[in-house]
């Protein structure tokens, strides 16, 4: 099976190297866990982690204080080299030394700069701490749409920066439920954005209450949807 490696950067076992540990993993601060961490803010089973279609997918098991990816709460997220695991007070860093350095590899191939020219993230000689913080900056792009929008080798861009991507190889039903659903959040995010008002002199945009509820409907869904997809067994309560 293929092997993972976590670093622990903060909590009490900070320093701690879990190297080449074969999936699926559990992380939790229960005995029965293969990473297991002394910290008592994280579940007994606080995540799993695991090999699925050539990707790393980090599952939070329904933790009591959630399980964040670069500082945003998930329930089912890829891994990539260089990614920031917050579990109750511990952050345990993603991927070998050497994974996360030919991700920023990768990267600097992708990442274009406003005028055209590639960049290079960061040069070699750059701590992997740091490497690691920039990697995360550039894994969550800006939704700046004064940038481009692009597709190329499947897969979308802001500008020069990677979009999260769509799964792949879906059947024409999982397809037309995936359409389905984003359909359905947009109809409901232009109803709720048509009647803006904006003012161009103090950059504001105002919105009535009752759209404004209909936005913070359409977070609620979303959290709802994404849950239902890391814990199918949850639209069944």
């Amino acid at each position: 099976m293929p092997a993972v490696t976590f670093q622990v950067l903060e909590g009490i076992d900070k320093g701690r190297v879990f190297r080449e540990m074969p999936t699926p993993v559990t992380i939790g601060r229960e005995e029965g866990n293969a990473l297991r961490l002394n910290d008592e803010r994280v579940s007994r089973f606080h995540a799993r982690v695991q090999f699925d279609n050539n990707e790393v997918i980090l599952t939070d098991l329904d933790s009591t204080n959630g399980t964040k990816v670069n500082g945003n709460s998930v329930q089912i997220r890829r891994l990539r080299p260089g990614d920031r695991i917050h579990l109750g007070r511990s952050i345990l860093l993603f991927g070998s030394e050497q994974e996360i350095r030919n991700r920023a590899e990768t990267l600097s191939g992708l990442h274009l700069s406003n005028n055209g020219n590639r960049t290079q993230l960061a040069p070699s000689t750059v701590p992997l701490h740091t490497l690691a913080a920039s990697l995360a900056n550039e894994a969550e792009p800006d939704v700046n749409l004064s940038e481009p929008i692009t597709a190329a080798g499947g897969d979308l861009f802001i500008g020069g920066r990677l979009l999260p991507p769509l799964p792949q190889k879906m059947s024409p039903s999982q397809a037309a439920r995936l359409a389905e659903l984003l359909e359905f959040l947009h109809r409901h995010l232009i109803a709720a954005t048509e009647n803006t008002q904006t003012n161009e002199e103090t950059a504001q945009v105002t919105l009535s209450y009752l759209d404004w509820q209909r936005i913070l409907g359409v977070q609620a869904l979303l959290a709802r949807y994404i849950r239902g997809v890391a814990e199918p067994d949850s639209l069944h309560e």
